[in-house]
């Protein structure tokens, strides 16, 4: 090869490097989930070596197959009320089911379907016991129960919205959740107990703005027939139940009968006195009379007992406990101050039926355990589990006239 032909090539060689590539393969980067599938194997299998081994919990329960209950809703005369909505995994029953009464006491008196906010209420309610804390220095109860006469409380002050505007649901939240909203203002309010940091407004400043994180601000205006309404508005023109109408009944031993008294129940954290209480026959018979005039009622108690149970979907007192016919007065009240029954569930009476001489009720729940049934969101109590376990009711004053007079003498 001549000379100057070999320096011409070598030149090209040395400088193809430099020249754009041609058909050259181009990786791309993308993003994946790292997964180590051997790992998560071996992780498993140390976890499963090292893990006790449980046992499942057993609890007494009643045989309900010998129960001859109503078989369906359909069985009970009904009145209106919103379809049952559950509470997901908060202490919210006072609320939804006190929220319940008086949406279908709104339809009872105005034939008009409302469905109003229940975490609206329960945001204020929270606001009003953080204060009450501070106020007592610590001394004051901070749960998430309460009582059925909150609900009106709470609106007499801050009014009420409708639920589409308010559901205290984050954006893809199916269920409520408030255990990590609980924690957090408990928490707070021990580190503000420790440090003797008792400045009201600072507290209620902070807990509201937790309640904001977790549920959202409440609105301070809702729309409504066109026109822009205050939560105060709201209850006024668009609610309009006259709130001084409802009476709280309970039946005690330990207070004085046809005298009011507060209800000593660690959810009546405000400690209310304002319950009427009457011996145990007339409690009952107001239940009877007010299902039977059209109303539904508001009620609570106990809901541990054997003869309660979410898959039946039942609630009656079984004859190894105490026979029906020997409830009275001191059998209650013995199950009250021994602690076995408790005030642990609030709930709406939203129907009745009589079935071999008992009187039964269909009961709008927003627990759990209602749902895992053949009639989700509905309970059939038995009259004996009411008399022997329910402690307290809300009704309109216009069904115990009669027995409100007993007071005013």
């Amino acid at each position: 090869m001549p000379r100057i032909i070999f320096r011409a090539a070598l030149c090209l060689c040395l400088a193809s490097p430099l020249l754009p590539a041609q058909g050259v393969r181009k990786d791309r980067a993308v993003f994946d989930t790292t997964k180590s599938e051997f790992y998560e194997k071996m992780s498993a299998a140390s976890r499963a070596f090292e893990a006790k081994e449980t046992v499942p919990r057993r609890t007494l329960k009643m045989d309900f197959s010998g129960v001859a209950a109503p078989a369906s809703p359909s069985e009970f005369t009904q009145y209106w009320h919103n379809p049952p909505v559950s509470q997901g995994l908060s202490g919210m029953c006072w609320c939804f089911s006190a929220t319940s009464y008086f949406e279908s006491e709104v339809y009872r008196l105005t034939k008009r379907s409302l469905k109003l906010s229940e975490l609206y209420t329960v945001y204020w309610e929270y606001v009003e016991k953080a204060r009450r804390f501070v106020r007592e220095r610590g001394n004051s109860e901070f749960g998430e129960g309460s009582e059925s006469n909150a609900v009106p409380r709470i609106w007499k002050k801050y009014g009420i919205v409708p639920e589409e505007d308010y559901t205290g649901l984050r954006p893809g939240q199916k269920f409520h959740d408030h255990g990590p909203l609980f924690t957090e203002m408990r928490n707070y309010l021990q580190s503000v107990k420790s440090q003797n940091a008792w400045n009201e407004e600072e507290v209620a400043g902070t807990i509201r703005q937790i309640l904001d994180h977790y549920l959202g601000a409440p609105p301070a205006a809702v729309l409504a027939g066109g026109e822009s309404l205050t939560p105060q508005e709201y209850l006024k023109k668009v609610v309009r139940l006259n709130l001084d109408d409802y009476v709280e009944f309970m039946s005690l031993m330990e207070k004085p009968y046809y005298a009011m008294a507060e209800y000593p129940a660690g959810d009546n954290w405000w400690h209310n006195g304002d319950y009427y209480n009457v011996p145990l026959e007339e409690f009952m018979a107001l239940i009877r009379k007010a299902v039977r005039s059209g109303h539904t009622l508001c009620i609570g108690g106990d809901t541990s007992e054997p003869g309660i149970d979410g898959h039946a979907g039942l609630a009656v007192i079984p004859s190894f406990d105490i026979p029906s016919n020997a409830i009275d007065e001191n059998a209650r009240q013995f199950r009250f101050s021994n602690g076995t029954t408790g005030d642990d569930h609030g709930i709406h009476v939203v129907g009745y039926a009589e079935k071999e001489g008992k009187d039964w009720y269909l009961i709008k729940d927003s627990g759990s355990g209602s749902r895992n049934n053949s009639h989700p969101g509905y309970y059939f109590y038995r009259e004996d589990y009411v008399k022997l376990k329910m402690l307290t009711f809300t009704l309109h004053r216009e069904v115990a006239e009669d027995i409100l007079a007993k007071f005013r003498k």
